[in-house]
């Protein structure tokens, strides 16, 4: 790497310093199952101080700066950032598995993220109120104090993009709490907080265990705010460990996302996105088209693609360019992808390519799994039903519009949806039925800056990204002032 990065340290107000009460655990390269860096883990004392740091610069020279030079300090890190793609890229391939030519191409855009909320730094204006002449009411909206950010193991940089940039933009200072099993490239981000110029404790990294350090972080007192993405069993322990101090919350909790394709749809291209997004960042993605819904005229030619494309994913080790797909992140989760493959298997559905888990030409030590595909699958199976975040894609067919939403909908998640047809009708008409947070038509995966991306039912609360992104980093104050200076006394008469 250009700029080695290190990490045995934690990020605390601004210095590079020893746990206190954690330690330095070995870090585990997902393509081979062995330890590939040593990274500094965080107890209770340590998420204490850097909460203490945050707090102290929310209430110092963050706040006090004018909302202009935030925003030129997220521009000059977000620059910054745009010159260490590689490095970042070889960091998170190596710490979760991800193909690089995938890695690169996510991480090369998430300056335009940072570059986003810093052109709404300085545009997070109230509104006057119209009352009668005898006041003028006015809001302002207000950084709501510290966060804490506690990231996916999946993409680690870009769910700091997604928290960091509109909490920084508000005026907000972040404890950012990585995965256990990712923690590394969250601090090599940090370096770049502190080359760009972040006064100290305005950004603070510190990895840790969820029921230690994760924990602390949600029951802290001086915490505001919870930012988490991850499983809706941890959001629901968040919730209650953060209820005696009412933190306020956001969640994203993953999906079981329908990709529909009907048959008046631009098959090859439908094609082209459904197998792309089945197995996209080795099947571990919320907006992952895991379920696959196929009008009955073009089933059979759907499985019969499916089939012969898997074939084609070259899966390999990560940092090799030609790797389409890498392993699954961490040893937990290639042991939950093989159970849901037999899960598959013993409720009935055709496994019609993959399956297993792949051991040769110099990939035994690590958790590589073929992608799958399953044939024949009823909407109440299991793999149909829970998210698997494998490369497991569970092709379901269906007869008419009204079948295929009642198929999207049935599932206890809300993220995502994609629909292909060549009709402009059914394409209003179906996206609107369809209970998600994002529906995507005639295209797939399709997220950016500007876009709000979040879930309904058991996918989460709020919204990240676009203009709505800032709303759950600000507080609304209302403000009235007379304008006459006189107010009656109530008891003259």
């Amino acid at each position: 790497m250009a700029a080695p990065f290190r990490f045995d340290r934690l990020f605390i107000g601004g210095e590079w310093v020893e746990p206190i009460d954690g330690g330095v655990r070995p870090s585990i390269d997902p393509s081979t199952g062995q330890p590939w860096g040593d990274v500094a883990y965080g107890g209770r004392g340590d998420i204490d101080r850097a909460v203490a740091a945050a707090k102290a610069a929310f209430e110092g020279p963050w706040r006090r700066m004018p909302p202009w030079e935030r925003a030129a300090l997220l521009r000059k890190f977000a620059d910054l950032y745009a010159t260490r793609v590689d490095d970042l890229a070889r960091v998170e391939v190596t710490d979760n598995g991800r193909a690089i030519r995938e890695s690169r191409a996510d991480i090369g855009i998430h300056s335009q993220y940072y570059h986003w909320f810093a052109s709404l730094a300085d545009k997070l204006g109230g509104r006057t109120i119209p009352m009668d002449d005898s006041v003028h009411a006015f809001t302002s909206r207000l950084p709501i104090g510290v966060v804490g950010a506690i990231m996916p193991w999946n993409v680690p940089l870009m769910g700091a993009a997604w928290k960091l940039g509109p909490a920084l933009a508000a005026g907000c200072t972040v404890v950012l709490k990585p995965a256990e099993t990712t923690p590394a490239s969250s601090l090599a981000l940090a370096h770049l907080f502190e080359e760009a110029g972040f006064p100290p404790g305005v950004v603070n990294v510190v990895p840790g265990d969820g029921p230690v350090a994760g924990a602390r972080l949600v029951e802290h007192p001086d915490v505001a705010k919870i930012s988490f993405t991850g499983e809706g069993s941890t959001a629901k322990a968040i919730l209650k460990a953060g209820a005696d101090t009412l933190t306020r919350c956001t969640f994203e909790l993953g999906g079981k996302a329908p990709h529909i394709i009907f048959a008046d749809a631009d098959l090859e291209n439908a094609l082209n996105a459904a197998t792309g997004s089945a197995w996209a960042l080795c099947g571990q993605t919320c907006a992952l088209g895991s379920r696959v819904l196929v009008e009955r005229p073009i089933y059979d030619r759907v499985v019969e693609a499916f089939r012969e494309r898997a074939g084609h994913v070259r899966v390999g080790m990560p940092l090799d360019p030609a790797t389409h797909m890498g392993p699954q992140a961490h040893l937990q989760q290639l042991e939950k992808t093989l159970s849901y493959i037999d899960i598959g298997k013993q409720q009935g559905a055709e496994l019609a390519a993959g399956g297993s888990r792949i051991e040769r030409d110099g990939m035994a030590g690590g958790y590589f799994v073929e992608p799958t595909v399953f044939a024949n699958v009823s909407p109440d199976m299991r793999i149909a039903q829970e998210e698997i975040f494998g490369p497991v894609a569970s092709l379901i067919p269906f007869d008419g519009e009204d079948e295929a939403v009642a198929i999207a909908n049935g599932t206890s998640y809300g993220l995502a949806a994609g629909l292909w047809t060549r009709d402009t009708g059914r394409a209003h008409r179906v996206a609107a039925r369809i209970e998600a947070g994002m529906v995507w038509v005639n295209t797939y995966r399709y997220i950016r800056w500007s876009t709000p991306y979040g879930g309904v039912k058991a996918s989460g609360w709020g919204r990240e990204n676009g203009i709505e992104g800032l709303d759950p980093f600000l507080e609304t104050k209302t403000t009235i002032v007379s304008t006459t200076g006189t107010f009656p006394n109530p008891y003259a008469n």
